[in-house]
Parts: C-alpha cells; sequence; structure tokens
C-alpha cells in the first residue's frame, strides 16, 4: 500500500475546517490530500511558560480537528519538531506535488516559509498559497505612489474604498470538500508533555461566538473594562484561525455602527506595517526614538516586576496586570493606560513591556502588540505625541467611576494592605517630558 498523496494542506494560522481558503483549495483542486500540522520547536522554546494556555488551546484545536476527520474515515498528520527536518520527512515518506499554505505575514514566517518553498523546488513539488487571515493582505492596499501607509486613517479610506464585498468577504466551502481528504492512518498528537508542557486547567478561553449586540454597541462599550460583553473577545481565535477573518467581518459589516469593523483594519494597518518595516520588533519605526535613555538598573527592574505583577500602587494600572496575569487577557482600553504607564511614568523601554505581554495575551499578534507598544511609547508609525501621557486616575474615573473593574481585581485597593504608589504621578510624568524631549532634541 503507497502512501503517496496528491497534495499537503499545511495548517498554520488557520486552524478549522470551514471556510479555510488554502484548504478548499487543495480539496477542490485534488483528490488525495493530507492534512499537516507541525508544532514547530523553535517557537515553543522561546515561550516561558510550561503551562501557556496557548499551547493547550492549540492542542486542544488540533485534536478537536483530527477527531472531526476522523468521523469521515479521514486523518490529519501531527508532526512536532524543527520544521524544516518535519518537511523533509513528509516529502520522503509521501512524496507530494503540491503543498497548499495560507499566507503568514510575521518575519520568522515569511523567513521559513522562503526556505521551505525552496526544500519543496529541490523535490519537484509546488507551494501555493493563499491569502485567509485578513481582508486586505500587505501590497493590496497602498498609496498612489506604490509605498505602504504609515498613518492609519488615510490606509483605512482606501481600505474601504477598495472593500469588494462578495470577493473579499466570501466563503469557501471547505468543509464541503473533506471527502478529497486521504484516507491514510496517521499517529496519535504528540502530547503536550512530550514537547514539554502541561495542560492549563486554570484559565478559560472565550467563546468564539459572540453575541449580534456586541457589535451594534460596541462604540458605546467597548471602553469600559468593567462590561462583561463590552468586546468580542475574539482575538484568540483570529489570531489561530480558529473563526473566519471574512465571518467576523461579515457580521461586523451588517451593522449600522462601523465601529467593530474598524477595529479589524487596525489590525490589518499593522500587520502590514509589520511586514514592511520587519525591523520595528527591535527597533522603533522613528529612528529617532531609539535615542531615548530609558531606566536600566535595580530600581528600574524593581519598578518593571511591580508593574508586572500589578503592585504599582495606582489601582488601574494593577487591575489589568492583575486580569492579564490571571486571565491571559486584558480590556483594550487598560492595554492602552498600563503601557503609557510603563514607558512615560517609569521610563521603562517599551520592548519589555511588549515582551512581557508577548509571554501573556491569549490574543498576542506580533503586529499588533509591537505597533500598540510602539504606540503607548510615541515611537511608532501612527503614534501618540511623546507628551501625550496618560492620567491613570481620570482615566480610571472616566471608565470605572464605580470602580467595579478594580474592585474585581485589587480587592484591597481601599485598605492598608495596598502598596503606595511607586512613582509620584506629577513627577514621573515630568520626568518623562524632559528625557523625551532632550533625546529627540
Amino acid at each position: 500500500m503507497t502512501n503517496n498523496v496528491d497534495s499537503v494542506f499545511w495548517f498554520r494560522r488557520d486552524l478549522r475546517l470551514d471556510d479555510n481558503t488554502g484548504l478548499f483549495h487543495a480539496l477542490s483542486e485534488n483528490k488525495s490530500v493530507l492534512p499537516v500540522f507541525i508544532f514547530d520547536k523553535k517557537i515553543l522554546d522561546k515561550l516561558e511558560l510550561d503551562d501557556d494556555a496557548r499551547v493547550t488551546f492549540i492542542h486542544e484545536t488540533i485534536t478537536d480537528i483530527k477527531n472531526q476527520l476522523r468521523q469521515q474515515h479521514k486523518d490529519m498528520l501531527v508532526l512536532y519538531g524543527d520544521t524544516e527536518e518535519q518537511w523533509k520527512k513528509i516529502i520522503e515518506t509521501y512524496k507530494p506535488k503540491s503543498v497548499y499554505v495560507n499566507r503568514d505575514y510575521e518575519p520568522y514566517a515569511q523567513s521559513r516559509d522562503k526556505k521551505i518553498k525552496q526544500l519543496l523546488a529541490d523535490n519537484d513539488c509546488v507551494m501555493h498559497s493563499f491569502k485567509d487571515q485578513v481582508i486586505h493582505e500587505p501590497g493590496e492596499v497602498l498609496k498612489d505612489d506604490g509605498k505602504p501607509y504609515t498613518v492609519y486613517t488615510p490606509y483605512s479610506k482606501k481600505s474601504a474604498a477598495q472593500l469588494n464585498v462578495e470577493k473579499d468577504l466570501c466563503h469557501y466551502a471547505s468543509k464541503e470538500v473533506l471527502e478529497n481528504c486521504t484516507t491514510i492512518d496517521c499517529d496519535d498528537i504528540p502530547t503536550l508533555q512530550s514537547m514539554g508542557f502541561s495542560r492549563n486547567t486554570t484559565i478559560s478561553i472565550p467563546s468564539a461566538n459572540f453575541e449580534k449586540k456586541v457589535l451594534e454597541t460596541y462604540n458605546e462599550t467597548r471602553d469600559i473594562p468593567a462590561h462583561k460583553s463590552g468586546t468580542s473577545r475574539i482575538g484568540i481565535h483570529l489570531r489561530f484561525g480558529t473563526v473566519s477573518v471574512r465571518q467576523v467581518a461579515r457580521a461586523a459589516y451588517q451593522v449600522a455602527d462601523p465601529t467593530f469593523f474598524k477595529e479589524l483594519i487596525w489590525r490589518e494597518f499593522f500587520m502590514q506595517l509589520l511586514f514592511y518595516f520587519p525591523h520595528t520588533p527591535q527597533k522603533a519605526f522613528k529612528e529617532k526614538y531609539d535615542s531615548i535613555p530609558w531606566r536600566t538598573g535595580k530600581e528600574a527592574d524593581a519598578d518593571f516586576d511591580a508593574w508586572c505583577q500589578g503592585k504599582t500602587g495606582y489601582p488601574i494600572i494593577d487591575a489589568g496586570m492583575r486580569e492579564l496575569n490571571q486571565t491571559g487577557y486584558m480590556h483594550n482600553r487598560v492595554r492602552m493606560i498600563t503601557s503609557s504607564f510603563l514607558c512615560k511614568h517609569l521610563l521603562i523601554d517599551w520592548r519589555r513591556g511588549e515582551r512581557y505581554f508577548a509571554q501573556r495575551l491569549l490574543d498576542y499578534e506580533m503586529a499588533s502588540n509591537v505597533g500598540n507598544w510602539q504606540w503607548a511609547s510615541s515611537s511608532g508609525a501612527d503614534a501618540a505625541p511623546y507628551f501625550r501621557i496618560f492620567n491613570p486616575y481620570t482615566q480610571q474615573e472616566k471608565f470605572d467611576s464605580q470602580w467595579e473593574y478594580i474592585s474585581q481585581w485589587v480587592s484591597e485597593y481601599d485598605t492598608d494592605d495596598y502598596v503606595s504608589e511607586i512613582v509620584d504621578y506629577k513627577e514621573g510624568r515630568e520626568r518623562a517630558l524632559s528625557v523625551y524631549k532632550k533625546a529627540l532634541s
């Protein structure tokens, strides 16, 4: 019995069977398609938490997909290790003539895919790639001179002008052609333990489904951190593709208020910035901001640790950080306040905060995380001016006036057990203004 297949579909940031562009094309154009997922050791080795909830989520999602396929007498190959080495094994064992993928735009993914594409070509195998995780991908929304946008508003207007609902938000019925998946029996999924992880049982993953009312009232409720249904919490599902961005966009496009739809465009704006300026995870988009003398040393490290633990003495900051540490989520308004506080009041390098969020956020996407941190530090493409410094107290008064959010996460805030402020608000603000102004002059 031969193991040869016509084609392979490689799951990456598209962990679903329905409305999956690349999977649809693979199944529609071939009669024997082997679905594959590879737990990438290079990515997993960078994670600090051995019970990282995202790894548990991916493992459970892949298990579910494999079970769905097995119920139809199909299967899925799931591997763990160095991606290039695993592909060599796939090529040797199954001898595919083509590989189908959905495009990924992050720097590591671009480099990885270039290597795999060459490896496939060396073995007479063609890689076909498709747009799937975005409405408009890098290269589709450009200025009239062909250069990428670096300011959101004109980008969003051009994106809206170019939107073809029937084409850009269409549904790919990939689940309806699963009969073309191979019937080859594959081994069970590698265990979490075999990859150096344990199952996270404490963090709950938000549902991929949300009520239409969230979209209709989003502009009114999105800035209220205590509002239980003020946001969609869909981020992790967009990140790993357990829901189609087209499905979400179709739902958002149908409501009168465009605010939620515009948030999807913000996500894509940051994606194309990262694609065209891949140095930004390490360096500021505005080069001169790399000259800012961020605080270092034991005192700065102690302040950073206090910020991470939610023990700064500023209730809205501490509530946000504790929510993040306990749930893997932080309300977007509070993300802005906490990141501004770290960069401005504590004068600590935005990259340290970005890395901490990257380790903790369930919905972490490099493009959005880097983009938002550079916005907060004023070093990004379309960032707040350096003299814009959030006041934690006025922000709390405006968005948590009844102390509902704070009381949920900082129960001791009004007792003698609550910590003192690690920096005086006025002194921290004036220090930031002075340091920024001097460094940028």
